[in-house]
């Protein structure tokens, strides 16, 4: 699919607008002036003169079709960007009778525009008719959103100037997942590579606590994620969260979650190491209680050993996060929405609806297309989610986007009140600094009583990791260097927090 931006500057949102009508297509983006003959396209043009005039126009095989508006303001503006984006999802839509659900609100978090109009002073009335009329959203999203916010605004609320957050990347798992993209690495390969990168991943838990005491930071809450951080044996995972332990005092940590994620690394030995080294909420993910879909996506485990990995972890006082994907290859609206009941029934604290995203990373989408044809719509199943999740007393808490998602549509996390997932809604919004160790982990670091964010990017792979880890130290330094061109001033309470000296 060519795309072509003739005489405006936005490039970046009309190619996102075309990609969710197309999903999974190359976009080609070219400077021309005019749609090549027999060759389907996108052109999108701003004609500037006595006024300022936006242009559309759509070749899809036999058909053509043009859309031209005015425009009373300036060019070039983000107004401007928004009444041309809004022109060619009507085209779009017109011509491919699809209506993606969020409408020409692209970024991957949302909610943070509600903040903003909320913290602009405007009521909900307003916000709800700038989403509607602005941005194209659906009624259902919209709801969805509004709720989200309020529920995330408390938690956000409850985040101090001197507040952190710390996250450990474990990114090795025991076999590959074909619909994943994250950087993991089969344990059968990198084992040999275990040793050397726990004990600098311990150096560095060493190396960024040290300078998080001298700023005087508070810790908040602390995410083990990866990868599957169970792939690591019991005695494995208990140095490395006793070093966690040394560093910090955790009476004092308000969150500490372990991704446990596959049922097929979990064991009781495990969740015990997880339970004395201070952790108090894991994640167990089924993604579908169906055997069929399971094996079809390449995950190695059953629903039954999914149902004895929760049971275990109930038994040991954790709270649980779990994980349901809508749209999975094989998955039907039925088998879906059987899932949710039963994912409802357990009464975990945490029920997250994600939506399939097709990465290209992914093995999924070396044969992505055509992949949904004859499936039945995850738009069905995530809006039977939102709605049993619901009924059944969970709340909307957070939410967040990603590119190429199936249907256009999003990822909710829903908690009963009062177990809502803090970690979560921090880094998806952003809102104070994430101090990040291990392979491919990114720090972003957050401008206190600001916005800025900077990042601090750490080698992606484990070889890496090893092999340059003197680097990754250096780069540490841009940690402390970031707040004192703030003029931060060290706060002796805060210090005690996070740390109990």
């Amino acid at each position: 699919m060519r795309l072509i931006i003739h005489d405006h500057p936005y490039h970046y949102e009309m190619q996102n607008v075309t990609m969710l009508f197309f999903p999974g297509e190359p976009i080609q983006v070219t400077r021309d002036t005019a749609l090549p003959q027999g060759e389907d396209g996108v052109l999108t043009q701003v004609q500037q003169g006595e006024g300022i005039r936006l242009r559309v126009a759509c070749q899809l095989g036999d058909r053509r079709e043009e859309r031209e508006a005015s425009f009373e303001g300036e060019f070039p503006s983000r107004a401007c960007e928004l009444a041309l984006a809004r022109l060619l999802f009507s085209l779009l839509e017109e011509i491919t009778g699809d209506r993606p659900p969020w409408g020409v609100l692209t970024g991957v978090r949302p909610i943070k525009l509600l903040h903003a109009l909320r913290n602009q002073g405007k009521s909900w009335e307003e916000i709800e008719t700038l989403l509607r009329e602005e941005y194209l959203l659906s009624p259902q999203k919209i709801a969805l959103a509004k709720a989200t916010e309020g529920h995330e605004r408390r938690i956000l609320e409850s985040s101090r100037r001197e507040s952190f957050s710390l996250y450990l990347s474990l990114p090795f798992c025991p076999t590959r997942c074909s619909y994943c993209s994250f950087v993991s690495h089969s344990i059968a390969q990198a084992r040999r590579l275990l040793p050397d990168y726990l004990r600098l991943l311990q150096e560095e838990i060493r190396l960024t606590a040290a300078m998080a005491r001298e700023l005087g930071l508070r810790l908040e809450t602390i995410y083990i994620g990866g990868g599957t951080p169970t792939t690591l044996e019991a005695d494995q995972l208990a140095r490395l969260m006793e070093t966690v332990a040394d560093c910090y005092d955790l009476d004092r940590v308000r969150e500490y979650t372990v991704e446990a994620g596959r049922p097929d690394t979990i064991t009781r030995e495990k969740l015990r190491a997880i339970r004395e080294g201070g952790a108090g909420r894991v994640s167990v993910n089924p993604q579908t209680f169906s055997d069929q879909v399971l094996q079809a996506v390449g995950r190695a485990h059953t629903v039954e050993d999914f149902r004895r990995a929760y049971e275990e972890a109930r038994a040991l006082g954790f709270t649980i996060n779990l994980d349901l994907i809508a749209g999975l290859p094989e998955e039907t609206a039925s088998s879906f929405a059987a899932g949710v009941d039963e994912a409802v029934a357990l009464r975990p604290g945490n029920i997250t609806i994600h939506t399939l995203a097709i990465k290209r990373a992914a093995y999924l989408a070396r044969r992505a297309k055509g992949l949904r044809e004859g499936m039945d719509s995850a738009a069905a199943m995530v809006e039977y989610g939102c709605q049993a999740l619901q009924a059944a007393g969970y709340i909307p808490y957070y939410l967040y986007r990603q590119k190429n998602t199936v249907e256009n549509l999003e990822n909710t996390g829903f908690a009963l009140p009062g177990q809502e997932g803090l970690y979560n809604t921090f880094i998806m919004d952003e809102t104070h600094t994430i101090l990040a160790v291990g392979a491919g982990a990114v720090t972003k670091l957050r401008q206190p009583d600001g916005t800025l964010i900077e990042r601090i990017f750490n080698f992606k792979y484990p070889y890496e990791y090893i092999s340059r880890f003197e680097e990754i130290q250096e780069r540490k330094k841009a940690f402390p260097a970031f707040y004192s061109r703030f003029g931060w001033e060290p706060a002796a309470v805060a210090g005690q927090d996070a740390f109990g000296v």
